[in-house]
């Protein structure tokens, strides 16, 4: 009946031959995939992937047998050259992450790329998105716009950078895996306590959880109930417009300073905005506070 409703409804578009359809499938819940991504599935002549055995199973709960090729960030650039090669011969070709849709935080920008560039046509097939989903229920009013991040680096320098130039006017999106999520909430903890997190555990699973709360009470969240420690978690950090003075973190207040005595506030604040994220209007209205004392000291 699956097959029967894709065909009805999807069936009339055109599927050129030769093309990549790039095609969304449930981030897990198995009825959001949609009756065009069955419709280009039943299709295409081959289906690439991350996992064979994910997306072996997908299909085996669709009612489709294809033959699967594996292309993941270890094998991306030998498997998109052989990929390409199939689609210029006149193949159908779709690629799917285990979850979601592809090459956003997942393997499939290289190939895509690849296919470009050999004048091969892409043709993405929309559907589930832990991004927008995540957006969707964190009802941030104050938002201009968000940004996705995704996976933060593991750790050293460049996490700790990543981190501290989180907040400003644009909801940012961040993905995390289930070890490392206590960790992530200890640094927003204590990097950003006055702001707001919608935290999404499982979406669009059986235990699905979503909440809201400010960041310094994330850890206490997550070790009110054990369960809050498995599963898959995407984050929405809520915008920050105006920055208190008192919000500051001290290692930037100072940086601020030390650059406001030496070049023009206007510049100064620049340099911060784009170092930390903070809004540049808050920062350079601190930025003349700062000048000011010192001139009165």
């Amino acid at each position: 009946m699956l097959l029967q409703a894709a065909q009805q409804v999807a069936g009339r578009q055109q599927y050129p031959a030769g093309t990549l359809y790039l095609v969304a499938t449930p981030i897990g819940n198995l009825a959001d995939i949609s009756l065009r991504a069955v419709q280009v599935l039943s299709l295409v002549d081959a289906v690439a992937c991350e996992d064979t055995r994910v997306t072996g199973q997908l299909l085996h709960a669709l009612g489709l047998h294809k033959p699967l090729l594996t292309l993941h960030q270890h094998n991306e650039r030998e498997a998109s050259a052989t990929l390409v090669a199939r689609l210029q011969a006149g193949e159908r070709i779709a690629y799917v992450s285990d979850a979601g849709t592809p090459a956003v935080s997942d393997p499939g920008a290289v190939l895509v790329a690849a296919a470009h560039q050999a004048g091969v046509v892409c043709c993405p097939v929309p559907g589930a998105s832990a991004v927008t989903s995540a957006l969707s229920v964190a009802g941030d009013t104050q938002a201009q716009g968000f940004r996705f991040q995704g996976f933060l680096p593991a750790k050293g320098g460049e996490r700790q950078q990543a981190l501290q130039g989180l907040a400003g006017p644009a909801s940012v999106v961040l993905f995390e895996a289930p070890h490392r999520m206590a960790d992530l909430a200890a640094e927003l903890a204590a990097l950003y306590p006055a702001l707001h997190v919608t935290i999404c555990r499982e979406l669009s699973k059986q235990f699905e959880d979503i909440a809201t709360l400010p960041a310094g009470e994330l850890p206490t969240w997550l070790k009110a109930d054990a369960h809050r420690s498995k599963g898959e978690f995407v984050l929405v950090l809520h915008a920050r417009p105006e920055v208190a003075q008192a919000e500051l973190p001290e290692a930037w207040r100072t940086l601020l300073a030390e650059l406001v005595a030496v070049m023009p506030v206007k510049k100064a604040a620049q340099l911060v905005a784009d170092a930390t994220g903070w809004p540049r209007k808050a920062l350079y209205e601190l930025g003349l506070a700062l000048r000011d004392a010192a001139a009165d000291d």
